[in-house]
Parts: structure tokens; sequence; C-alpha cells
């Protein structure tokens, strides 16, 4: 019995049907999505390895506590990749004439050590005066440890 109806060609091979033409074919929207996905998420490793690699400058309050803000339910820490960051940070708040002490702590400090400690869900947001330049490194596995990422329930460590 032939695929296909029965049908053969001239040389007794069942023919394919049309429609095995558009399998493969590159839908506009679909396969492009996943496409942008999957590089978008190699991306975003790319850029979470070098921020946990490298240091940057966490503005301070007195008693030496990082800056941070509260927003959409979540505690963000303030980190910055330089002066110039912070500097931009500090004008748009209407700030910028006043000193603003800081640290340098490497990322993954930030992400390992001081977003647990902060006792509630906690990210980091790093240049957020920069617009598109700015990244967030929000609560979630694979950025901050399981014990505290939103998305894994922590008695289990199951995905929520």
């Amino acid at each position: 019995m032939a695929e296909y109806g029965g049908k053969t060609d001239s040389v007794g091979r069942a023919r394919r049907s049309r429609l095995y033409d558009y399998v493969n074919a590159h839908e506009p929207g679909r396969q492009g999505a996943a496409d942008r996905v999957v590089r978008g998420r190699r991306e975003f490793a790319v850029l979470l390895g070098e921020f946990r690699r490298t240091a940057v400058l966490v503005p301070v309050s007195e008693g030496e506590a990082p800056l941070t803000t509260d927003f959409g339910g979540v505690r963000w820490i303030y980190a910055f990749s330089d002066e110039g960051a912070l500097a931009r940070f500090a004008v748009a708040r209407g700030e910028g004439a006043r000193e603003w002490a800081y640290q340098r702590w490497l990322g993954a400090r930030l992400l390992d050590g001081a977003v647990p400690a902060v006792g509630v869900p906690c990210g980091v947001a790093l240049d957020c005066a920069d617009g598109e330049d700015g990244m967030l490194f929000p609560p979630v596995r694979g950025i901050v440890p399981d014990a505290v990422a939103v998305d894994v329930d922590g008695g289990t460590g199951s995905v929520r």
C-alpha cells in the first residue's frame, strides 16, 4: 500500500504531498519568534554572566545599606556600571548636587548575597536611568538563588 492514495511517480516512488513543501518553510511570526526567544535567552545569559563577574557601583545610605526602591511588589537594589550612570540617575532624581556614597560590589555578590539577605522578593536594577541601556535582574530562578526566587516553590523546589 502506498502513502497518499497509492499514486506513484514514474520510477515507482510514492508521490509526496504538496503539504510537505510547507512543513519546513519559514513561517513569519512563528519560527522566527521561536528563534528570537532562543537567541534572546542566549544573549541574556551572556549579559548575566558579565554582570556576575563585573564590579558595579552600589549607592549606599548613611548606614552603608544599599539604596533600594519598591516597585511592582519587588524590592530593587540600585546598581550602576560606572560613575556616569550613577550621575545620570542622581540628576534624574533631582539630586545631582549632593554627594553620593557608593561601594563597589561584584554582581554575583549582589545576586547571591545581598538579594537573599533582604527578606522580601528582591532583584537588581542596573543603570536604571539609562532607558533601554538599563537592565533588570528579577528575583527568578537562574538569576538569584532558588531559595528566594519568586517562580520556585520554596518547599519543594519545583517551578511555579
